[in-house]
């Protein structure tokens, strides 16, 4: 069985070598986005995902970013308050402060009573409010007409955004708060000022009202990735307790919905809702239910929990090529299986950068690694692993390869090889 394409010999060092790696890396790089375009998630995981985000600490992060964005709020109120005698009309400030304030305790507690995302409708609500704000500081402000007085409710507004970091996408709140920042620039720097000295207040105005839900939304999109990526390994490491051959989740959820049709099918031929002899359209889709069905069992007898565990991963999938037309894959031990599925996630997790791609080809048995010794049985396993330097490979790495089996690495071509000499229970004393 072959995931993405067979990794190739590393050429010989001559003329042509950089070329045919370059052709390599960008073949790899094709599959990869290939398999990430086609990548489905099965259903299951979809739900275990999405389910109880409260419980995975996304909702608690979104609270402390608020909190934090409320003492930026908190410092441009006390500068509202020192500057009220500059004003030339200070009213409208203190309406948009009233404003700001109301909207920032009534977005807090929908946002706590949400259970997942905020609603479109309320998120362009928000931002009317903000854009209310923005209107009325400014009309207060003056444009710059008295020495000494910047935006401060228009910059608190970007506290208001950071409140809506864990309910919307990162994009949104991102492209609210530069539009809000330009805003603020052209009110503020742009405005006639008697000494130049006066634009460094300007400018930290600036970045008191983007940085909150800048950083906030950062926060919030690694901190989603991490426990993805978590979420992920721990479904996939299901997949190491299974049959040598069997078939995956996705295979399950389809031969679940083929079950349904046929079950439907045949209950409508007992109870005579459909006639017999079938119509020629109920008789192509009682083959087609067929056919599916036995594709998905042969599929269960050539798939082994390795090509499920790459091919159910988000993570996994488009960065490994497995080739083990042999199904050599399911011979391997629990233990072996934990630790070989460890290295791959080490491997592709814990790069920073460059996006790591790792080759599996297991077998064949020959002459040399085929023959029994005792009750035990040799074949090798080779790891072709390009955008991962040696020096940056975890020991812990090492440790789960060295579960596997004894191992010999080397670096060729700029690609480290590791090759693993795997030894299993012979299949025939079993």
């Amino acid at each position: 069985m072959t995931i993405g394409a067979a990794p190739t010999p590393s050429p010989a060092p001559h003329t042509g070598s950089s070329s045919s790696a370059r052709a390599h890396k960008q073949l790899l790089d094709d599959q990869r986005d290939e398999r990430r375009r086609t990548f489905r998630r099965p259903q299951r995981t979809v739900q275990t995902t999405l389910a109880n985000r409260t419980g995975l600490g996304s909702r608690h992060l979104g609270f402390g970013i608020s909190l934090s964005g409320g003492f930026f709020a908190l410092f441009l109120l006390w500068r509202f308050a020192i500057q009220w005698d500059r004003y030339p009309n200070p009213l409208p400030t203190l309406a948009a402060w009233i404003v700001l304030l109301l909207a920032a305790v009534a977005t807090l507690v929908l946002v706590n009573r949400l259970p997942d995302r905020m609603p479109t409708w309320l998120f362009l609500a928000v931002l009317a409010m903000g854009e209310v704000v923005v209107g009325l500081d400014l009309a207060g402000y003056g444009h710059g007409a008295a020495v000494g007085t910047y935006p401060t409710a228009a910059a608190a507004v970007g506290a208001l955004f950071a409140v809506m970091v864990s309910v919307r996408r990162g994009r949104e709140i991102v492209a609210a708060t530069l539009v809000l920042g330009a805003v603020i620039a052209a009110g503020s720097v742009t405005a006639a000022r008697s000494d130049p000295e006066l634009v460094a207040p300007a400018i930290l105005t600036i970045g008191l009202c983007v940085f909150p839900p800048l950083i906030g939304a950062s926060v919030v999109r690694g901190f989603r990735r991490i426990v993805q990526r978590e979420l992920d390994l721990v479904l996939v490491q299901s997949t190491v307790s299974q049959p040598s051959s069997a078939v995956g989740m996705l295979a399950s959820e389809e031969l679940a919905r083929i079950d349904l049709d046929a079950e439907t099918l045949l209950d409508d031929v007992a109870t005579g809702r459909t006639a017999l002899p079938l119509s020629a359209a109920k008789s192509a889709a009682a083959a087609m239910l067929a056919t599916q069905l036995r594709l998905h069992l042969i599929e269960g007898r050539r798939e082994t929990w390795l090509h499920h565990a790459l091919t159910e991963s988000e993570f996994l999938g488009p960065a490994v090529n497995l080739d083990d037309p042999a199904g050599l894959a399911g011979e391997l031990s629990p233990n072996q299986r934990d630790a070989l599925l460890l290295a791959i996630w080490l491997l592709i997790s814990d790069t920073e950068g460059a996006e790591p791609t790792v080759s599996l080809v297991f077998g064949p048995f020959g002459r040399n690694n085929g023959h029994v010794i005792g009750e035990m049985l040799r074949f090798p396993i080779k790891m072709i692993i390009e955008g991962v330097p040696r020096r940056r490979v975890d020991p812990e790495t090492w440790q789960a390869i060295r579960v596997v089996g004894p191992h010999i690495d080397s670096v060729r071509s700029g690609q480290l090889h590791v090759d693993i000499e795997c030894s299993i229970d012979n299949p025939a004393d079993a």
